[in-house]
């Protein structure tokens, strides 16, 4: 609540929303989305596990081709999921 400048109700969700805290856990709810949109869908539908501890995204593969794929990969991805996150979310993508 402000007593000097009203603002409207977007403008406020926008001061909201780009605070870094809120950005985060908005981005990394949207982190499986962000996942498929990367990698694409076959990839997407061969990752068992995707979860991130400590700004280290683990990612578990079933296709050993595509494991090494992605392993080589990595540095790539991470500067991808952060582009799209808007925030700082991945600091190392580790690929099992």
């Amino acid at each position: 609540m402000r007593r000097t400048k009203t603002m409207m109700m977007g403008e406020l969700l926008v001061e909201i929303f780009t605070r870094p805290y809120v950005a985060a856990t908005v981005a990394e709810g949207r982190r499986p989305d962000t996942w498929r949109e990367i990698v694409g869908e076959r990839a997407a539908a061969d990752t068992t596990e995707l979860r991130l501890e400590r700004h280290i995204l683990h990612v578990r593969i079933r296709s050993s081709v595509l494991r090494q794929e992605l392993f080589y990969q990595r540095e790539a991805l991470k500067e991808e999921i952060n582009r799209r996150s808007g925030v700082r979310l991945v600091n190392a993508v580790i690929i099992r």
